[in-house]
């Protein structure tokens, strides 16, 4: 009897540890003080978002706090860097989008960190981005930025240099008639911002912070650049639909550490994120966002990185794309 209350106890013991402490018991000590994400754009941007909140996830699983320091700065290589130069114990941590390892390194003529100086811990989601444009323009349909852009170059606002919007302005300009002049922005709300006063004639941004403007009338909404329509506007058409497959481009939201970082901590790391995007709220949370789940860790998320970073270079070199 006596053994079997012991086996009891043990087996409530195990039942009563927290999820994250339960399911990485045999994990190593990891993290035995506060986590620093560091994201490498301003913040109120969608990575920016959901570093917090899934930041406040493994603060309450794991029993140490993680706090989101934002280090913005060219095209996002300042807190890449930051982070590859931190130790390689799981402390300091990028959670950002893919632009500083898929198109930074084509683009500015020299990188503050080497591509090997950081590993994937797990590609989390993707999304695509809203083509829009100020009413003053007249352009109404994709049809009309054709007609308008083939006469005359469009300004088109970014979140900065190297940014998905400056990306996709440059593929918007080499795969159709359309001819846009990059405007960089410190950020995706400025240069929302800027489409919205009419400073610039449009831009290709992250969806969520152009819709309010589009379901007000202050800005045309045309199309997505991304495979799936829009979580938050499935009224539009993707480029896809619209013949413009080229035209398809998708941020990676991110989390990356120094490539030196034991496997065993990265392992603990990508499953508590793993779980965290599992759960309704933040299920919830990603959708306002317009994000897609992805979850790819491993082997898996280094080759999709690999081949963006080999499509985007190939783009960068064809376009003539510049850090203005």
């Amino acid at each position: 009897m006596n053994r079997f209350r012991r086996h009891a106890v043990a087996a409530l013991a195990c039942t009563a540890l927290p999820p994250f402490a339960a399911s990485h018991a045999q994990a190593p000590a990891w993290p035995a003080k506060p986590v620093t994400f560091v994201n490498n754009f301003p913040p109120g941007g969608p990575s920016d978002l959901l570093a917090r909140s899934v930041a406040a996830v493994l603060q309450e699983g794991f029993k140490q706090p993680f706090v989101v320091e934002n280090k913005a700065g060219a095209g996002g290589n300042l807190g890449a860097a930051q982070v590859a130069k931190a130790a390689p114990d799981g402390q300091t941590v990028l959670f950002g989008i893919d632009t500083a390892f898929t198109i930074n390194p084509h683009l500015y003529p020299s990188m503050p960190f080497k591509p090997g100086d950081l590993k994937p811990v797990v590609i989390m989601a993707s999304s695509g981005l809203l083509i829009g444009v100020n009413p003053a323009t007249g352009i109404k349909t994709f049809g009309d930025l054709m007609s308008k852009g083939r006469q005359q170059p469009l300004n088109f606002s970014s979140g900065g240099n190297g940014s998905p919007g400056h990306l996709a302005a440059a593929i918007l300009s080499s795969s159709t008639p359309v001819k846009t002049q990059h405007v960089p922005y410190r950020g995706n709300t400025p240069a929302v911002t800027a489409v919205l006063s009419g400073e610039v004639d449009g831009g290709i941004l992250a969806t969520p912070g152009m819709l309010p403007h589009v379901q007000s009338g202050k800005i045309t909404a045309l199309a997505v650049t991304s495979a799936r329509r829009s979580q938050l506007a499935p009224q539009l058409p993707t480029v896809a639909e619209l013949g413009l497959k080229a035209l398809e481009s998708e941020v990676l939201y991110l989390v990356m550490v120094p490539a030196a970082t034991p496997d065993a901590v990265v392992q603990t790391l990508s499953k508590g994120i793993v779980d965290a995007l599992q759960r309704p709220d933040i299920k919830e949370r990603m959708k306002g966002l317009d994000l897609f789940f992805e979850g790819q860790t491993g082997a898996a998320a280094t080759k999709r990185l690999a081949d963006l970073n080999t499509r985007y270079g190939q783009i960068v070199r064809s376009t003539g794309m510049k850090a203005d």
